[in-house]
């Protein structure tokens, strides 16, 4: 892949199911203080999101916390979708924030993974970092492959270090992976990506 240095990747979308939560831990415990935006869907209940984002603030050195609708994101910060909630990232100027709000489940799931990628790919096209992780069905496979096709990086959980190889291996099939990579080497490659 080659490095576009003129383009700088300022965002990170990172989605998953099934065994993502101790997943994504592995990755962004990992991740310095000044790494670019985190944004991150992971299918849960109304209530265990911001939990889940207390457990990794503790844990990281990055800031976690659940999403509101309207924040910042903003280097050394991690934003999870909140249960039961949408989140969108959106561009204002040369910045972005998220908008959370109450509505449908989209492919059974709010919040929903090609959500938040389709929206990612929109606001912040090959500036973006796109990481899908183990999980069940097919929920961010689409919104993955909109991201690549905007030019973004994007990156897949390899078959054997998934607790179930459904989204990634949905993504992978419709073509939508720059690199398919195991959960020990993904910290490094997005760091790579972001130049850190």
């Amino acid at each position: 892949m080659s490095m576009n240095n003129s383009l700088e990747r300022n965002l990170i979308a990172i989605g998953a199911s099934t065994g993502g939560t101790e997943a994504i831990l592995s990755i962004v415990r990992e991740f310095p203080e000044d790494m670019p935006g985190v944004i991150i869907t992971q299918h849960m209940p109304p209530g265990f999101t911001r939990m889940y984002a207390e457990r990794l603030n503790r844990l990281c050195r990055m800031t976690v916390r659940e999403a509101r609708h309207g924040d910042a994101v903003v280097p050394g910060q991690i934003l999870i979708a909140p249960g039961g909630s949408q989140m969108r990232v959106v561009r204002i100027g040369s910045s972005y924030s998220v908008s959370v709000t109450q509505e449908d489940k989209v492919n059974g799931h709010a919040p929903s993974v090609d959500v938040l990628f389709d929206s990612a790919a929109t606001a912040a096209g090959a500036r973006a970092v796109g990481v899908i992780l183990t999980g069940m069905g097919a929920d961010g496979a689409m919104g993955l492959l909109h991201m690549h096709q905007m030019g973004a990086y994007t990156l897949g959980q390899d078959r054997e270090s998934c607790v179930v190889y459904g989204m990634p291996m949905e993504a992978f099939h419709l073509g939508a992976l720059d690199r398919q990579a195991s959960l020990l080497n993904m910290p490094l490659l997005i760091r790579q990506a972001v130049g850190r």
